[in-house]
């Protein structure tokens, strides 16, 4: 079909060949990246979670470690009467800022899904019309409607859309999939940076939360006095 097919059927199969690879390209590398991010965003959400008396860069995972180094140098700045609640905010600004530095290298050439998503249907019915139109040429010319004569033109043309729906297809789902992904962990990674930013604002301005606390010693009952008393 694609032999016999019009030049021009040829190009819209051509150019949904190659929007097809392009999109399965983007989708498998951004499986393995979006893999990885969502690991390491976990692991820095937990780590978060679990701060004891301090913050260190080298207990958060991959790149979130810099997310956290960043908040540590903005935290050493210091601002005459800056109240806990801008400390805490231009901490996790800073935080934030290295955040969506990373989130925007996990988003890159992820809009070609969505390019593809919307457009391969389209290119698709460009070359189904085409093929039509090729075939009525075809019956105009020979002057007979027998199926041989109408057949091969509505083959091109049916064919031309459906690489233009296995184009589309694919790409839609891992568009919305991907977007999906990278609003849950932003959402987690944010949940992070304020349980960092809240430390930090505690070890800033209430130091002695984070130092460790003397052991109560329990108060000896009023019978064991009164043993001890009649022991002596």
């Amino acid at each position: 079909m694609f032999l016999n097919a019009d030049p021009m059927v040829q190009g819209v199969m051509i150019l949904l060949l190659i929007a097809s690879l392009a999109s399965w390209v983007v989708i498998l590398e951004k499986t393995a990246i979006l893999k990885r991010a969502s690991k390491a965003i976990w692991m820095f959400k937990r780590a978060a979670y679990e701060i004891d008396r301090r913050v260190d860069p080298a207990d958060f995972p991959g790149f979130t470690s810099k997310i956290v180094e960043a908040g540590l140098r903005e935290s050493q700045d210091t601002a005459g009467g800056e109240t806990r609640a801008d400390f805490r905010e231009r901490s996790e600004r800073s935080m934030r800022a290295i955040l969506s530095g990373r989130l925007d290298r996990v988003d890159a050439r992820v809009n070609l899904l969505a390019t593809v998503g919307a457009t391969s249907p389209f290119v698709g019915l460009f070359g189904t019309v085409w093929g039509i139109m090729h075939s009525f040429i075809g019956i105009a010319a020979s002057g007979e409607t027998t199926l041989a004569v109408v057949a091969p033109g509505i083959a091109e043309a049916l064919f031309a859309t459906a690489m233009g729906l296995v184009a589309a297809i694919p790409a839609v789902i891992a568009y919305n999939k991907i977007n999906n992904t990278i609003k849950k962990m932003t959402k987690e990674a944010l949940a992070a940076i304020g349980v960092v930013g809240n430390n930090l604002a505690r070890l800033r301005f209430s130091p002695e939360e984070a130092a460790p606390r003397p052991r109560r010693q329990p108060e000896p009952s009023p019978v064991l006095l009164a043993k001890a008393e009649n022991q002596g």
